[in-house]
């Protein structure tokens, strides 16, 4: 997935929730809604995680300097996990907060009809959004499955963008039910129970994201058929006797370190080992362009002892 698609993704879903948190937050102005607090709380907090993926993406494109020799790759990482805080901790932690609230000393509903409105609003905003989300997200997994893509993609801004949509879609339907039963049965404990569920799936959401977030911050490798390829294709130059340990580290979306051993055939001068680091560094660089530091260390053949 290019870094083009992300953006796309994200900037559709801060354009989305920007305009959606503003018209929740004006019904429940008017209505009093707990529920549809929670949402406009819910939609401010997807508007700022939408930039600092943004921020995030912005700065993993930076060169590589001094200070960060293999670049800044893993800024995205890092801001992915900010996001997935803020939305545990901001968006989930205060709509439960304000259900129970709103549980302990409840009131009724006042025009509840502005609820409707900005809900169908919201439902139209968040699926353009969530729309594009998902073409993009499709077109970048291929044939892959949905769970297998998001556990193999080393760039998470997509699939972020992807969790708060649904989240969002699933959110909007709960606060829809919350004001529907809540005016139906003129039951306040509705609302409140609604924005509390709301903010439990966006403690489940930004588990999911943590979780996924953690390896890649800790220095996630290449996948093992990829590295069995790597190694194939070092053991297939005419130099080789065989290949080491093949070590890689993923620095960002697209860029990943390979640190390898490799046994030279005994008796070829230095000249010809040099020639074939060069062949077997094109060799891995054109199969994988993500691939943009290669370190191969030049290992010494196994003693062979001999009988007196």
């Amino acid at each position: 997935m290019s870094s083009g698609e992300s953006n796309v993704a994200v900037i559709a879903a801060v354009i989305g929730n920007l305009v959606i948190a503003t018209i929740k937050f004006i019904a429940a102005a008017i209505t009093g809604s707990s529920a549809m607090i929670a949402e406009g709380i819910h939609s401010l907090v997807d508007t700022g995680n939408g930039m600092l993926l943004l921020l995030g993406l912005k700065q993993s494109k930076r060169p590589a300097d001094d200070e960060h020799p293999f670049g800044y790759g893993k800024s995205l990482y890092f801001w992915s996990l900010i996001v997935a805080i803020s939305i545990f901790g901001i968006g989930g932690g205060m709509s439960v907060y304000e259900g129970i609230t709103h549980i302990q000393h409840p009131s009724l509903l006042q025009n509840p009809t502005w609820n409707y409105v900005v809900l169908a609003i919201s439902f139209i905003v968040e699926g353009s959004s969530f729309t594009v989300a998902i073409r993009q997200f499709n077109k970048a997994r291929g044939s892959a499955g949905i769970w297998e893509f998001i556990r193999a993609s080393k760039d998470p801004s997509l699939y972020t963008v992807v969790f708060e949509d649904s989240a969002a879609m699933l959110g909007l339907t709960v606060a829809f039910l919350g004001v529907f039963f809540g005016h139906l049965l003129n039951n306040p404990y509705f609302d409140g129970g609604a924005s509390v569920v709301i903010g439990l799936i966006l403690m489940g959401v930004a588990w999911l994201l943590a979780s996924e977030t953690q390896g890649l911050l800790l220095g996630e490798g290449a996948d093992p058929e990829t590295v069995k390829r790597i190694r194939q294709i070092v053991d297939a130059d005419e130099a080789v006797d065989r290949a080491g340990d093949v070590l890689t580290m993923y620095m960002g979306s697209h860029d990943m370190i390979l640190n390898v051993g490799v046994q030279f055939k005994p008796g070829i001068h230095a000249e010809t080992i040099h020639r074939s680091i060069h062949r077997i560094e094109d060799a891995i660089t054109a199969e994988y362009p993500k691939v943009s530091s290669i370190y191969i260390e030049v290992e010494s053949l196994p003693r062979v002892e001999t009988s007196a």
